[in-house]
């Protein structure tokens, strides 16, 4: 006879699982003893929401399974954050949720909670293991339903449970389906009459457009079409394309938003683009993707269609008349070249004093990295600097968290990339306000191997893109200000190789250093506060909202923010 946990443990190795990232705990100790004498490597994390973040960001580069741990209570609760990461990143993540002790369920006992209704809004199965003839088969389902529907499943386990003998020992494997999933021909013909007839079309590219980039490049050519991605989608189609005019959004820049706004057509390629504001009202617009349910989402649709981006583009391009008109790209495409040639000029070094520029920083990063890096930035403005300044190649991979949104989410995904890939470079781009709120993770490095994971810190002492948020709507600046210390000294005190730089005459070669090094390393980047991340498109509230957050700064006796700020970026302007 065999445990439920050893059973449990045995059932993930067979199935191709190789780590599980998180915290010990008494209800927990069935499961960690039988990871104990497996081949299976427990990745001890210092925060249980870490571990789901990492998780999370070894599922994202890997696409397998993969698999985090918490004990009952507040253990398993500190998972939440980090599995609604990989919930709304659509990757497939498996959280044990250990439990209190069967009898004790609804008593009020020590830390009981109720896991399974805790966990359901961010899974796509939650269910209690409340015997040992259950598991396997419930464990067996866990893990089909987390890998089909590209989510989070968890199972919540008892202790006393996870350490009860089971009456059959089978091992439960999974399969993985690659489905296509065609459109009808009724609506491919309809779509084909609508772009046919247009004379401006843009299209606007997701996440799933992966593995599609042929296919789309080519549709794009047939139709004449700049090709605007959103950021998930930028990984994916921005590089070897002819056609690609940048991002828009929030964090896009001028191009991206004017390819949209000028076209009469949309076509949305798997993408879910999040923000209504910047779809134009006028245009016809055509929306494909493999989930129904997100057919008109964001904005009306004249035509939706469920099917693969991929092979939609494909079915779609020999019944599209290609354009012999092309002014609307090329404006576009000539529109493309005066912004990136702007943004490169905003990347350049500050004279030394100065506090350095977080554009030049990303520009030596994309410079420096490896032709097949991980880029990892933290929510806030290093994903502005990621989305601007990193070069895609095929190769390279660009993830975060994109659809969730959560601060400190580069430092512990990075930790799950660099877990599973621990040959290839990965680099954390940390907000000094991200790093800080799970800084010990920074232990996680030096517990686990070590991992050579690199992070570069923008330090502007600041949660910086909430203070643009309040300049925007006309807010004075308040509780924003970071006191940190120096984040160097503190991870060379935990054994990771570190460097503060605040000339950028130093930097270059600091980045230089850290890449090079066999083992982890943190590179603690003193960058400008007041550098603005401007939207591609600034609305009349935003601009009476900045000049009424000049008028209250200087009339609450913080005027001179305001000239650094103004002094600060002009260049953004001139």
């Amino acid at each position: 006879m065999t445990t439920v946990a050893q059973n449990i443990v045995d059932t993930l190795e067979a199935n191709g699982v190789e780590r599980v990232y998180g915290i010990p705990g008494d209800s927990l100790n069935g499961f960690t003893d039988a990871l104990r004498t497996s081949d299976i490597e427990w990745v001890h994390a210092r925060h249980e929401e870490g571990a789901a973040f990492a998780a999370a960001g070894e599922a994202g580069t890997t696409g397998r399974l993969a698999v985090c741990a918490g004990s009952c209570g507040p253990g398993n609760l500190h998972l939440i954050n980090g599995l609604y990461d990989a919930q709304r990143s659509r990757v497939p993540v498996l959280a044990i949720a250990a439990h209190i002790p069967s009898a004790e369920i609804g008593s009020n006992y020590f830390q009981e909670t109720h896991p399974q209704e805790l966990f359901r809004e961010c899974s796509v199965y939650a269910e209690h293991v409340s015997s040992a003839e259950q598991m396997p088969r419930l464990l067996r389902i866990a893990m089909q339903t987390a890998v089909e529907r590209q989510g989070v499943a968890v199972l919540v386990i008892p202790g006393d449970v996870a350490l009860a003998d089971i009456p059959d020992e089978g091992i439960a494997r999974i399969t993985t389906t690659r489905p296509r999933v065609l459109p009808q021909q009724e609506q491919l013909e309809r779509a084909a009459e609508l772009l046919n007839g247009a004379k401006k079309v843009t299209i606007l590219a997701g996440a799933g457009v992966a593995g599609a980039h042929d296919e789309v490049i080519a549709l794009a050519d047939a139709l004449a079409a700049p090709v605007v991605h959103a950021l998930r989608g930028k990984e994916h189609i921005e590089y070897d394309n002819p056609f690609d005019v940048g991002m828009t959004g929030l964090l896009g820049f001028a191009s991206g938003y004017r390819a949209m706004e000028a076209a009469d057509t949309i076509l949305m390629l798997g993408t879910d683009f999040p923000y209504q504001q910047f779809f134009p009202a006028g245009a016809t617009k055509i929306q494909v993707d493999v989930r129904g349910e997100q057919l008109g989402r964001r904005a009306p649709l004249d035509l939706g269609i469920v099917g693969d981006a991929g092979e939609t583009a494909a079915a779609l391009l020999p019944l599209i008349e290609r354009k012999k008109r092309r002014s609307h790209l090329d404006d576009a495409l000539e529109h493309y070249r005066k912004t990136r040639k702007k943004l490169d000029e905003l990347a350049t070094p500050t004279a030394s004093g100065k506090p350095i520029h977080p554009q030049y920083v990303a520009r030596l990063i994309d410079r420096l990295a490896a032709d097949d890096a991980v880029f990892i930035p933290d929510v806030g403005s290093p994903v502005v600097w990621a989305a601007r300044y990193l070069t895609m190649n095929g190769r390279r991979r660009l993830i975060g968290s994109f659809s969730h949104g959560s601060m400190a989410n580069a430092l512990s995904q990075g930790i799950g990339v660099q877990a599973s890939h621990r040959n290839r470079q990965v680099i954390a781009l940390a907000g000094d306000g991200g790093l800080a709120m799970l800084l010990g993770e920074l232990l996680t490095l030096e517990q686990n191997a070590p991992l050579p994971l690199k992070i570069v810190v923008f330090n502007n002492s600041s949660l910086n893109f909430v203070e643009l948020e309040m300049k925007a709507a006309g807010f004075v600046n308040y509780g924003t200000e970071l006191k940190n210390p120096d984040l160097s000294a503190v991870a060379r005190a935990v054994g990771v190789h570190a460097t503060r730089v605040s000339d950028s005459d130093q930097l270059e070669d600091a980045l230089r250093e850290a890449f090079a090094h066999d083992g982890p390393a943190l590179v603690e980047v003193m960058t400008d506060r007041q550098e603005l991340s401007m939207p591609p498109s600034i609305s009349v509230e935003q601009m009476k909202g900045f000049t009424l957050y000049a008028l209250r700064s200087v009339l609450s006796g913080r005027g001179d923010e305001v000239l650094d700020l103004a002094r600060t970026n002009l260049r953004q302007i001139f």
